[in-house]
């Protein structure tokens, strides 16, 4: 399909495929534009691309539209580069992504990985050459993490005794897109174990949001109405994003 990157005053259409990942798309944006892909930061509507996600994992990037292209001011004779590419070895599949090695932490690491990957921070283990990184606000220099390094995502056992944790109370913030109610801000109180679809139907039932199709974010990751808050990570205090559309996206 073909997508346009807007820049500046400037655009132009690129052929991209379901399969590419966002770092993909930076180096085709590299080689057309002599731009390094670590000046780089693609958008849609205000919504950063992650360098480890690919197009499938955003539905709201379809035939025709518009990514924005922001470039960063770099000094290369003065900056000393702090990104590394990293390999997570997930369950399913191992793929590459950029970190700042200067600042990454294993807590701020396992925060991407449920961007990615949906894996639950709270039963989340990295391990890094058979030692597992336990303490979460260690620098992933301190662990020996370097250019390339392989780092393995594993889920750390259920206790027998606790097959699900109570449901908690949570209050949230509900926040609306500018074309949507003014960009409202609604605050809600929901069970942790509530469903997206129930979220949906609160806020319908409430006359809160007119009948329409909507899309949850939470964290720069789309909602599937089936699933659970907690699932998601949702936590106490939190702000959902809500958009008007739907995710309709063949083989989705």
């Amino acid at each position: 399909m073909r997508v346009t990157l807007v820049a500046s005053a400037s655009e132009f259409t690129i052929e991209v495929s379901l399969q590419q990942t966002i770092l993909e798309i930076k180096q085709i944006v590299e080689q057309l534009l002599g731009v390094p892909v670590t000046s780089q930061t693609l958008s849609v509507s205000g919504w950063e691309l992650l360098d480890g996600l690919d197009l499938e994992d955003y539905p709201i990037v379809t035939e025709g539209t518009k990514i924005d292209l922001a470039l960063k001011c770099t000094q290369p004779h003065l900056e000393v580069r702090s990104k590394i590419l990293i390999v997570l070895e997930l369950s399913s599949r191992k793929i590459n992504i950029e970190v700042d090695h200067s600042t990454e932490t294993v807590r701020s690491l396992k925060d991407k990985i449920h961007i990615i990957d949906g894996t639950p921070i709270k039963r989340m283990a990295l391990s890094f050459s058979g030692r597992e990184m336990d303490e979460d606000f260690r620098n992933l220099s301190e662990y020996g993490i370097g250019e390339f390094s392989e780092i393995a995502v594993f889920l750390k056992p259920m206790s027998r005794l606790v097959a699900d944790p109570p449901s908690r109370r949570l209050g949230l913030v509900v926040q609306t897109s500018s074309s949507l109610l003014n960009g409202a801000s609604i605050p809600l109180e929901m069970k942790d174990s509530s469903t997206v679809n129930e979220l949906r139907q609160l806020l319908l039932v409430r006359k809160i949001l007119p009948m329409d199709d909507y899309i949850f974010i939470h964290k720069q990751r789309i909602m599937r109405d089936n699933r659970s808050l907690r699932s998601y990570g949702v936590e106490d205090g939190d702000c959902l994003y809500v958009f008007k559309g739907t995710v309709s996206r063949e083989g989705y």
